[in-house]
C-alpha cells in the first residue's frame, strides 16, 4: 500500500485509529484508563474555553466515547461547575474504561436521558457514539441526538471525538446526526471531520495529544494538504526560458461563454506558466484577442461559435510543443463540442485537465479515460461527477469520499472533487482534503481559476497528484487573502486571480 507524501497531515479512519488504540495499550504498555483520562480532561477544558459559564449537561453513551465523557463531567465538576450527567443505558452496561469512570464520579450519580435535563444548558458534550460508528443511529440514541440538536443555539454543543450520527471514516450521515458548535478528537483528526456532510456537522475542530506515541501499525491513505505541498513545484530561475517555465494549451469557449477560457488562460500565466494558447471557436476569436493580452490565440473552425471536431488535428499539431493541456471552460453541449473533446481527450498525449463541459462530453463513459495513456486530471463539482457516474447530485453529496474514489479508480485519473472541502483521489487510493474556509470562491468563474493554476503545475512536469493538490491549496489561499482585503461579498473570479502569486508566495515563507 502507498504512503501518504510528507506534506499531508495523515487522518486516520475509524479501523486505522482503533489499530493504533490496540497498539499503544498492548505493545507500548499505556493503559487504556490513561488514555481515557487525558481525553475527558482535555475534552473538559475545551468546553471550558468555549462555555466559561452556566451548567453543563454530558450525554453519554455506553462505549468508551460515553468513558471520556464522563471524565469530563468529574474533571469539570472538580474546577467548580454545574454538571448534570445523562446515560443512554443503565451503569451497569458500562463496561472497561467505561465502567471505572462511572465509578469515580462524585456528587450525583448519572440519570436516564431525559431531553427535559438539557433545557437552560450553557454546554452540552456529545458522548453518545464514537469514531466506531457507522450507518443510523438507533433508539434511544436517535432520540437524544434530536434533543441536542434542539437546545441550539442557546446551548453550545461540543462532540466528544465525533458528532454522534457522523461517520468518522466518511463524513456520511445516513440518519440523524449532532450539529455540533465544536468537536474536540483525539490523536489526530478524522476524515469525517474535514468531509462533508461530517465537516458541516463537526463546526470548529479542535485535536488533542493524548500520548499515542509515533509509529505503530495503521498507515492512513486520507490527509490534509499542507503548506509544504508547494515546496517542490519548481519555480523560474535565472536561466529559465518562457517554454522552460510551462507550456499550457487551455481549449474552450462558444457563444455567451468567452469568460470562461479566458479565466482559465489568465490564471495559467498567473500561477506561473511561462507560455499559455487558447484554441478558440474562430468566429469568436477577435473577443479573445482584445481580452488576452498575455496568452495566444488560435481560432479553431466552428460551428455558431462552438467548437467542431475538425479542429483536433490542429491542436495536436501543437501537442508536443506543450506541457499541459486544458479542455472544457466554456465550450458549450453542442454535439460537435463534446465530440471534439472526447476526440482530443483520446489522442492527446500529454497531461490533460478535464472541466466543465469536457466532463459532460465523458458522462456515462467515465471508464474510457483509462485508456489514456499521459495522466488525466478531472476537476468536477457534484453535479458534474454525477452525470460521469450516471447517478444524482444528491448522492454524491452523500457520499463525497466514496464517489471520488470510484471516479478516480474507474478513470485511472486524479479527481478533483470540489467544494469547501475540496477532496483529490488518486487512482491508488490515496486522498487528499483541503481545509476550504474560503467562501469568497462560490462565485462564477472560480472553478475555471482553478483548472489554470493545476494546469501551470501540471506543465511543470509536477506530479499529477502533487499538481492538483497545490493548485487546490494555492486556490483557496488565493480567495481568502483577497476576502480579507476586499470581504468575501463581492470577490471576483479576477480578483482571484490577481491574488495568485501572493497566495504562493505566502505558503513558501
Amino acid at each position: 500500500m502507498t504512503s501518504l507524501p510528507d506534506w499531508l497531515d495523515p487522518l486516520p479512519d475509524a479501523r486505522e485509529q482503533r489499530a493504533l488504540d490496540e497498539w499503544t495499550i498492548s505493545e507500548r504498555r499505556i493503559p487504556g484508563l490513561e488514555l481515557m483520562e487525558r481525553a475527558g480532561t482535555g475534552l473538559a477544558a475545551v468546553v471550558g474555553a468555549l462555555a466559561p459559564e452556566g451548567r453543563v449537561v454530558v450525554v453519554c453513551g455506553k462505549g468508551n466515547n460515553g468513558g471520556d465523557g464522563l471524565v469530563a463531567a468529574r474533571v469539570l465538576r472538580s474546577r467548580g461547575r454545574q454538571v448534570d450527567v445523562l446515560l443512554l443505558g443503565s451503569p451497569e452496561e458500562l463496561r472497561g474504561e467505561a465502567r471505572a469512570n462511572v465509578e469515580r464520579l462524585p456528587g450525583a450519580p448519572p440519570l436516564p436521558f431525559a431531553a427535559e435535563v438539557l433545557a437552560g444548558a450553557g454546554a452540552v458534550i456529545d458522548a453518545i457514539l464514537g469514531t466506531g460508528f457507522s450507518g443510523e443511529p438507533r433508539e434511544p440514541a436517535a432520540g437524544a441526538i434530536a434533543a441536542i440538536n434542539a437546545t441550539q443555539p442557546a446551548s453550545v454543543v461540543v462532540a466528544c471525538d465525533v458528532p454522534s450520527g457522523v461517520d468518522a471514516s466518511t463524513g456520511e450521515v445516513a440518519g440523524v446526526a449532532v450539529r455540533a458548535q465544536g468537536t474536540v478528537t483525539f490523536h489526530a483528526a478524522k476524515p469525517g471531520l474535514w468531509i462533508d456532510p461530517g465537516k458541516t456537522h463537526a463546526g470548529e475542530v479542535s485535536v488533542l495529544d493524548i500520548g499515542i506515541p509515533p509509529g505503530g501499525p495503521a498507515n492512513p491513505q486520507i490527509g490534509l494538504i499542507t503548506d509544504r505541498v508547494v515546496d517542490e513545484i519548481p519555480r523560474r530561475g535565472r536561466a529559465s526560458t518562457k517554454f522552460a517555465a510551462g507550456s499550457v494549451l487551455v481549449c474552450g469557449g462558444s457563444r455567451g461563454l468567452t469568460g470562461a477560457p479566458c479565466l482559465a488562460s489568465e490564471s495559467a500565466m498567473r500561477a506561473g506558466a511561462g507560455y499559455v494558447t487558447a484554441f478558440v471557436p474562430a468566429s469568436l476569436n477577435p473577443i479573445f484577442e482584445s481580452r488576452l493580452l498575455e496568452v495566444m490565440t488560435a481560432p479553431l473552425p466552428d460551428a455558431d461559435g462552438s467548437l467542431e471536431p475538425s479542429g483536433v488535428e490542429q491542436v495536436l499539431g501543437r501537442v508536443e510543443r506543450a506541457d499541459a493541456l486544458v479542455l472544457g471552460p466554456g465550450l458549450s453541449r453542442t454535439p460537435g463540442a463534446l465530440e471534439f473533446a472526447r476526440q482530443l481527450a483520446h489522442e492527446a498525449r500529454l497531461p490533460l485537465l478535464l472541466d466543465a463541459d469536457g466532463l459532460n462530453a465523458h458522462a456515462g463513459s467515465l471508464d474510457w479515460l483509462a485508456e489514456r495513456e499521459a495522466p488525466t486530471v478531472l476537476t468536477p463539482h457534484a453535479g458534474e461527477l454525477a452525470r460521469l457516474l450516471d447517478t444524482d447530485s444528491a448522492s454524491v453529496a452523500a457520499r463525497r469520499l466514496v464517489s471520488a474514489r470510484e471516479a478516480s479508480s474507474r478513470a485511472q485519473a486524479i479527481v478533483v472533487l470540489k467544494g469547501d472541502d475540496t477532496l483529490v483521489a488518486a487512482p491508488d487510493g490515496r486522498l487528499a482534503v483541503n481545509r476550504g474556509g474560503a467562501s469568497a470562491l462560490a462565485t462564477a468563474g472560480t472553478g475555471d481559476v482553478l483548472s489554470g493554476v493545476i494546469g501551470a503545475f501540471l506543465a511543470k512536469r509536477t506530479d499529477p497528484f502533487r499538481a492538483a493538490c497545490a493548485g487546490v491549496l494555492v486556490h483557496s489561499r488565493a480567495g481568502l487573502r483577497v476576502a480579507r482585503e476586499i470581504g468575501p461579498e463581492g470577490v471576483i473570479a479576477s480578483d482571484v486571480i490577481a491574488a495568485l502569486p501572493q497566495a504562493r508566495a505566502s505558503l513558501e515563507s
